[in-house]
């Protein structure tokens, strides 16, 4: 059985949320065998600590453990970095090198944002992971490698073999036993565990008391979107333990240090899903459908009275605008309704454009903001939707205020 408090606290892992522990236990499972791992998540999340999970249970524990970032190699170097060069290979190759293959035989080799690699080192990595063999930069001498490859990637890699930017081969070597690590707001009951760590190392570090949230900041900190994940939450911390005097965070404190929605911003969820969450829209449009459907009986039983000789409409047909019978019938003169079509006894109306997603959403806005007299909050909870979810909506649709 795995003892996970033992892993996590060698490890510096502080979490105890079950997509976090699943993760830990095929990392350990997978350590024993050579079996090549892909691990994916997104930025922030913590990935580093994976492979060395994996080196440590291994039987190559004892031997070299190298990780590189892919991305942070120029392209026109990788190749000499990854497999080594001989002398007078290229320009400035004044001595032979070894290249990382070499200098971890034996051990394990963590490939970080493996994605990042141009397509002719994806064919090399190809043959090392197939063969156990590489080629020096100007050798054509093969050489054998006995390497253990773990690799990382924050890039959805399936979408990346349809725009052709990674090889599909490379992607199932690789990806022998995948691990996915969650994000941050996969797992909510961890969030205020990392909050209060990085908040007390900044207590130690600058010899002052640690900042506690209250229960609105804590619930508030439990909700966000955490776009950035565990380093931004750090970042969030670091923040607010330096700036702040105070040593209690309420809400409209911690609000300020949270990106709002916008350009570039992180938004806020509701209820532990992201404001994209397309229940909220599907309950938008079913809202607009029946707010339509009662308008149109309204109007026609209006226009029913006012055919029929009935000069003042009922309280209950007033429009709920607040607006008169007129702004709901054409000009003077012309009380016909529209022209409709008769198949047998049946009437059918002309058929009119269909209402976008976008005009529905529109129209719902508007409504709730004119039936609460402009104020959002109010507006916002009538849409079943969170106030700065309203903020952009109308900002994205082009609501001018009402």
């Amino acid at each position: 059985m795995v003892d996970l408090f033992s892993i996590k606290q060698r490890f510096g892992i502080i979490g105890n949320s079950e997509p976090l522990n699943r993760a830990i236990e095929m990392a350990v499972k997978v350590a024993p065998t050579d079996l090549t791992v892909l691990i994916t998540g997104e930025s922030g999340v913590g990935k580093e600590f994976f492979p060395q999970i994996i080196h440590q249970h291994s039987s190559r524990k004892h031997q070299k453990y190298v990780a590189i970032n892919c991305g942070a190699i120029p392209e026109g170097t990788i190749d000499s970095e990854l497999f080594g060069h001989e002398k007078g290979s290229f320009t400035g190759a004044i001595e032979a090198r070894k290249g990382y293959f070499e200098e971890a035989d034996g051990g394990t080799l963590f490939l970080d944002e493996v994605a990042e690699l141009p397509l002719s080192t994806q064919v090399r990595l190809l043959r090392v992971l197939q063969t156990g063999e590489f080629l020096r930069v100007g050798s054509a001498k093969p050489q054998k490698t006995n390497v253990r490859v773990v690799a990382a990637t924050n890039i959805n890699l399936v979408q990346a073999i349809a725009d052709g930017k990674f090889r599909e081969d490379l992607y199932y070597r690789l990806a022998t036993v995948p691990i996915a690590v969650p994000p941050l707001r996969q797992r909510k009951e961890d969030i205020h565990l990392l909050f209060r760590k990085f908040a007390s190392d900044v207590s130690i570090n600058c010899k002052m008391p640690t900042i506690t949230l209250d229960e609105a900041a804590r619930t508030m900190l439990e909700n966000y979107y955490w776009k950035g994940n565990i380093r931004q939450l750090k970042n969030v911390a670091e923040q607010i333990s330096i700036l702040e005097p105070s040593r209690l965070i309420t809400e409209q404190t911690l609000s300020h240090y949270l990106p709002m929605e916008g350009v570039g911003s992180t938004p806020i969820v509701v209820g532990g899903a992201p404001s994209e969450d397309f229940s909220n829209e599907r309950e938008l449009l079913y809202k607009v459908l029946y707010d339509m459907r009662r308008d149109l009986t309204d109007v026609k039983r209006m226009l029913m009275e006012v055919m029929s000789g009935s000069t003042t409409p009922s309280p209950y047909d007033e429009p709920r605008g607040g607006g008169s019978v007129a702004g709901y019938l054409p000009s003077s003169n012309s009380y016909a309704p529209e022209p409709q079509e008769t198949i047998g006894e049946e009437v059918f109306d002309e058929p009119t454009r269909p209402l976008s997603k976008e005009d529905m959403q529109r129209e719902a806005i508007v409504r709730a903001l004119r039936h609460t007299g402009g104020k959002r909050r109010e507006a916002a909870k009538e849409l079943f939707m969170s106030e700065r979810t309203l903020y952009r909506k109308i900002k994205d649709l082009g609501i001018d205020e009402i």
